[in-house]
């Protein structure tokens, strides 16, 4: 357990390495955020059970997409968020493309 405690405080306190993995986590977030709250602005349907009742509340949305992730980038030393960002931009990008073939 402390060896947990310790690593948590090794990253909080060495924020500042590794800050672009952190940034590029939580930008990452936000983007597809957007990218939902268009889609679903134009007709998509969230196929999601979890985010698509997070969706209705935006007090929930933001504490999903934003709030949730800065506590982790906060946290979590940055060389372990790359699989995260590596998902997250095959998700935007899966996003982006079903929203050019679907609405324009």
């Amino acid at each position: 357990m402390n060896g947990v405690v310790s690593n948590l405080m090794a990253s909080a306190i060495t924020f500042k390495k590794c800050t672009g993995e952190k940034v590029v986590f939580i930008l990452l977030n936000l983007i597809d955020m957007g990218l939902t709250v268009l889609a679903m602005s134009l007709g998509a349907e969230e196929l999601n059970p979890f985010m698509r009742e997070v969706i209705a509340a935006p007090y929930q949305l933001m504490m999903v997409k934003l709030v949730i992730p800065l506590f982790l980038a906060w946290l979590v030393p940055g060389k372990l968020l790359l699989p995260s960002i590596a998902l997250l931009s095959l998700v935007i990008g899966w996003d982006m493309r079903e929203l050019a073939l679907s609405f324009f």
